[in-house]
């Protein structure tokens, strides 16, 4: 677990994290270990290791709220939680108090060699998202290549993908945390499908603008 200014971070696997502070946030959970209930709960897309649905069974109840990307709303269903909200691209949500931008999340280069097409088309509508908690800025990128979409955005921390093949490499994300200019940066999308903690080590050792954590799964 990482602690900033009174946010707890988890890591929970791949892309998946836990914010607590007054409020619980989980982010895509998948394949995690501890069954913590959550809030709130957003997902950035809908393949299988953002949106599954037997995670969200055992991180939501009945007061917990879904924010999820366009493309995810008719997916969710055989579960039970408090209501299912809708977001796209550049859209802004205030969420049981929490301010939530969603970000474009897409590939730029990263082609399924079956369909041909990116993995993560930008017509998608796939996102990331930029959020507010205990006025400390977040940013989950989703999964994603290095975009002009995620410059500037100046969070006080940043969750990036590091492993390649559908996500930024190490190399990549090192070059996107020169753009996103955050302060602290944590590495994810590793260690599941694609990816090892060797990627997490090789972007701390690139980046050089900002503190760099790596966690452990919990």
């Amino acid at each position: 677990m990482f602690e900033y200014k009174g946010i707890k971070i988890k890591w929970l696997g791949h892309d998946s994290f836990s914010l607590t502070s007054n409020v619980k946030i989980i982010i895509d959970p998948y394949k995690i270990s501890k069954q913590e209930k959550a809030d709130l709960i957003l997902i950035s897309h809908n393949h299988f290791d953002h949106l599954s649905v037997d995670d969200l069974k055992n991180v939501s109840t009945k007061d917990t709220t879904i924010v999820a990307a366009n493309e995810c709303i008719d997916m969710l269903t055989g579960f039970t939680f408090k209501e299912k909200i809708g977001i796209l691209p550049g859209q802004e949500k205030t969420v049981r108090g929490i301010k939530i931008k969603s970000i474009p999340a897409y590939n730029l280069d990263k082609i399924n060699p079956q369909t041909k097409k990116p993995f993560h088309p930008k017509e998608d509508n796939k996102v990331g998202f930029l959020f507010e908690l205990n006025g400390i800025t977040i940013y989950h990128t989703g999964d994603t290549d290095l975009i002009p979409d995620m410059s500037d955005l100046k969070p006080d921390i940043a969750l990036v993908p590091v492993s390649g093949t559908y996500v930024m490499t190490a190399q990549e994300a090192a070059k996107a945390i020169e753009k996103i200019k955050p302060k602290i940066a944590i590495p994810m999308h590793y260690g599941v499908i694609v990816g090892s903690e060797k990627d997490a080590h090789d972007f701390k050792q690139l980046v050089k603008s900002c503190e760099v954590q790596i966690l452990t799964k919990e």
